[in-house]
């Protein structure tokens, strides 16, 4: 039997306790699905997508390895009940097979090393109902923070608290969901300013689907 190993998920419930609400700024772009479709977020954070998604009348589930992320998003729900909070680990998701209209993956894969992506891929696979999607976003290679840090691993480094992150290309997250449709799949670049000096940001942002 596999042993699960808890380090990242140590590491980031003590980043949310020391520093509080990790994540701010505009809420991810969500896809246009049915009333009542189960969705799950891996690694809701703080909360920052869930009034988006409230909005959409979804049956949500809000899954995070830190119960103090978790803590700090029940605030963001006004409506008792409206969210189903789940305290989990993204590689060894707690639900049965083919219960899931959608799983939103915002800036989660990325945080885990190769095996990890691996292992994450084939989970979201196994909950996806046949047709369900897989909404992606994360880092792209061309982010100017890449090669930042102790490297790990080609692409993934080590920064900050010692959490990784992984900056994709394309075609990486395409092999990475090869066993999916994809729908859609794009990099998005844009410049951000800070202390007055020009920076490149990249995102890459999917959409796949379950075959069946």
């Amino acid at each position: 039997m596999m042993t699960p190993d808890t380090r990242h998920l140590e590491l980031w419930d003590a980043d949310y306790r020391t520093r509080g609400r990790l994540w701010g700024g505009n809420p991810a772009p969500l896809p246009n699905l049915p009333s009542g479709s189960r969705v799950l977020e891996l690694g809701c954070g703080n909360g920052k997508n869930l009034p988006g998604m409230i909005e959409r009348t979804w049956d949500i589930l809000a899954m995070d390895c830190s119960m103090k992320a978790l803590q700090l998003c029940r605030p963001v729900v006004h409506e008792a009940g409206r969210v189903h909070f789940v305290a989990g680990d993204a590689i060894f998701l707690p639900f049965r097979d083919s219960t899931i209209d959608a799983v939103f993956s915002l800036h989660v894969t990325g945080h885990l090393p190769e095996t990890g992506r691996s292992q994450l891929a084939g989970e979201i696979l196994r909950v996806l109902k046949p047709g369900g999607l897989i909404v992606f976003r994360d880092f792209g290679i061309h982010d100017f923070r890449f090669g930042k840090g102790e490297i790990t691993a080609p692409g993934t480094f080590r920064r900050g608290t010692g959490s990784l992150t992984h900056y994709f290309s394309t075609d990486e997250v395409t092999r990475l969901f090869s066993t999916f449709n994809c729908v859609s799949i794009d990099e998005h670049r844009w410049s951000m300013r800070i202390k007055g000096q020009d920076y490149q940001r990249s995102e890459i942002t999917a959409i796949f689907k379950k075959q069946g």
